[in-house]
């Protein structure tokens, strides 16, 4: 092991930074999943401070899930797969915004839903605003692809990434705003 892997290994879980061609991009994982996606910063700084609240035991099956994310993530950006099937680390939420993720998990690959949808989708058809909200903490953008939540009135609505970041990933899919 070297110096930078004896590092990582003293700390809780595993987390690393990846570049790819708009930014500095981090991945955290546990021994149970991907637990945090940061979207692209301009420094690896920033996305290590971002990364620093990781937790939990450092140990081989966490090395393993972040070396599977990073290899999906790479090839999602570079539009070679559509797919994001990784082991999740969701952490404690409410009830309420894990479903929004749950639901957002099946927003297929180019499609947009609108938060109204969401929530639609959820029974609860006027908490567009609180999926608005879940989809704004939602710690796994990407892999809870939050980028495919639009407004009601078919504008980009938010995005915690930042909305050129949103409509470059829309791009990517082949939607175009």
């Amino acid at each position: 092991m070297d110096r930078k892997q004896e590092e990582r290994a003293r700390c809780d879980g595993f987390e690393e930074g990846l570049q790819d061609n708009v930014g500095w991009m981090g991945v955290a994982t546990t021994s149970r999943g991907v637990a945090t996606v940061v979207l692209p910063k301009r420094s690896r700084r920033a996305v290590e401070k971002e990364l620093s609240h990781t937790t939990g035991p450092a140990n081989i099956e966490a090395r393993r899930h972040l070396q599977i994310a990073e290899t999906a993530l790479l090839r999602y950006l570079a539009g070679d797969s559509q797919t994001l099937s990784l082991a999740l680390d969701l952490p404690d939420s409410s009830s309420f915004r894990l479903k929004v993720w749950r639901t957002l998990q099946t927003i297929p690959y180019g499609r947009v839903r609108s938060y109204g949808w969401v929530a639609r989708k959820l029974g609860q058809p006027r908490a567009a605003r609180a999926v608005g909200a879940a989809c704004g903490a939602n710690p796994l953008p990407l892999v809870v692809p939050c980028h495919r939540v639009v407004a009601g009135d078919g504008s980009l609505g938010g995005f915690s990434g930042g909305l050129p970041v949103k409509k470059r990933l829309l791009r990517l899919e082949g939607i175009n705003f």
